[in-house]
């Protein structure tokens, strides 16, 4: 299927700087190579050895271990940029990758951003002013304050009386899990919002805090969405990421199981519209939990997710090359009703850390061994003799199988795992299996809570 039109695109692009490390550096450069473009890789010195660095046409050390003396650095990465004369910048997931400044600099360096325009990524990463967009266009959202929380205690009980117990306290600019509180009581109301504003301070370096109702037993549903620069998007299915600790995701799934079809497709076409109403550009998820039949908008990511692999796996879209097309200035060709989602897809992400305690195990990864066969698909930096730093994120690899349903996915997976050999250092891959076989997994629509529960870490 084509998506894009055959025409030259506005700007060609022919060599691509990747910002980010890892996975997702690498899967950014085998994207690039199919379309013969380019790649330079940026690294820090404890990267000088990775996979990506090897395979990519040129690279640049920008700095030491710590992120934010390299990965975090803008300086360095534009630098690196101009010394290499690459035309754009994509940035992957995590780091700078939804930092309005940093896409701003980039822009203002001359170089093409591979994500939305600064001012969206401004919008959609206050949490506040995010909500407020999505109301206006039509994008149900969960109970809560109008905008941040005033400083008058009263008018603070008197909100949480209105949304109705329990609560949770958000931070504006927060992201990945941190800055949020749940809240039971009145009694425990104000100094709750106090210490999150105070995290929230230390943390994003913005004290602004929100009130939300809190869902007691909510799944994570969330929708891939795709837009151009001359108004046109679409909507790519949905993924279910309930499957989290700590609010992190371990495993995703597409399609969601046990959802209405016709309800998925309301609220896609809701944040299609949304979209163009806020002038989106580039590959983005919205966020929603969805508890008895309703959808609640939480946030937009205005990046490529963890997941996206998921989203391929059902579309047979490849969403990074479609985010480079995007850059260029193509306008997407494929209409909604092209867009048919296929079969099933399940996406375990591999850590190195205690399966169960979630300590982080960095190392030297001494034997190295990854599964094959019918509907299986590796995203991996990791190899035999890789050390894996103590400096980043812990998740090493993705393992997505694919299956005409969702238990032929599931039979695939298990089967995966149990081929998997990782030693040096541990890794989350006990955990995957133990899930594989769990019943309440196997029966679909577990709430963002399961997973917690069942290994008793609730509310730690």
């Amino acid at each position: 299927m084509a998506i894009f039109s055959k025409e030259a695109p506005a700007q060609k692009i022919d060599k691509i700087l990747i910002a980010n490390r890892g996975e997702i550096a690498l899967r950014v450069q085998r994207a690039c190579r199919e379309l013969g473009i380019r790649t330079v890789a940026i690294h820090s010195e404890a990267d000088r050895e990775a996979k990506y660095v090897k395979l990519a046409d040129e690279s640049v050390c920008i700095g030491p271990a710590p992120s934010g003396q390299s990965y975090l650095n803008i300086p360095a990465v534009i630098s690196a940029a101009e010394v290499t004369d690459a035309q754009a910048i994509h940035p992957g997931y995590g780091f700078l990758s939804e930092n309005a400044d940093f896409a701003e600099r980039v822009e203002q360096s001359g170089f093409i951003f591979i994500g939305p325009r600064a001012e969206t990524i401004r919008l959609m990463g206050d949490k506040v002013s995010a909500k407020n967009a999505m109301k206006k266009a039509g994008v149900p959202c969960v109970p809560g304050s109008d905008g941040a929380l005033s400083d008058d205690p009263a008018e603070i009980i008197k909100t949480a009386k209105q949304v109705g117990y329990p609560v949770i306290i958000k931070a504006a600019g927060g992201g990945g899990g941190r800055g949020m509180r749940v809240v039971h009581t009145e009694a425990a109301l104000l100094a709750s919002v106090n210490m999150t504003k105070a995290e929230a301070q230390a943390a994003f370096g913005n004290p602004m805090v929100y009130m939300e109702k809190y869902l007691e037993k909510p799944r994570h549903i969330e929708i891939q969405v795709l837009a151009d620069q001359h108004g046109n998007a679409v909507f790519l299915g949905e993924r279910d990421c309930s499957m989290q600790r700590r609010h992190q995701k371990i495993i995703e799934e597409a399609p969601a199981s046990n959802l209405n079809v016709k309800l998925r497709d309301k609220i896609g076409e809701r944040c299609a519209e949304a979209c163009r109403k806020i002038n989106y550009r580039g590959a983005g998820t919205f966020e929603f939990l969805y508890e008895n039949g309703e959808f609640y908008f939480i946030e937009m990511n205005t990046r490529l997710q963890v997941e996206h692999t998921v989203t391929e796996m059902i579309t047979g879209i490849d969403l990074v090359q479609q985010q480079i097309f995007v850059a260029s200035g193509e306008k997407l060709k494929v209409r909604q009703k092209d867009i048919i989602l296929r079969g099933h897809a399940i996406e375990c992400r591999i850590n190195a850390e205690d399966p169960y305690t979630f300590v982080p195990s960095p190392g030297k990864i001494d034997k190295f061994h990854m599964p094959g066969g019918p509907g299986v698909r590796i995203d991996t930096h990791a190899y035999s003799g890789y050390s894996v730093p103590p400096h980043y994120d812990s998740m090493i690899g993705k393992l997505i199988t694919y299956g005409d349903t969702r238990e032929q996915a599931i039979a695939r997976m298990r089967i995966a795992l149990s081929e998997m050999m990782i030693d040096g250092i541990k890794t989350n891959v006990p955990l995957h299996a133990d899930l594989m076989a769990d019943a309440a997994f196997h029966a679909g629509g577990t709430s963002i809570h399961y997973l917690e529960q069942k290994l008793g870490i609730y509310n730690k």
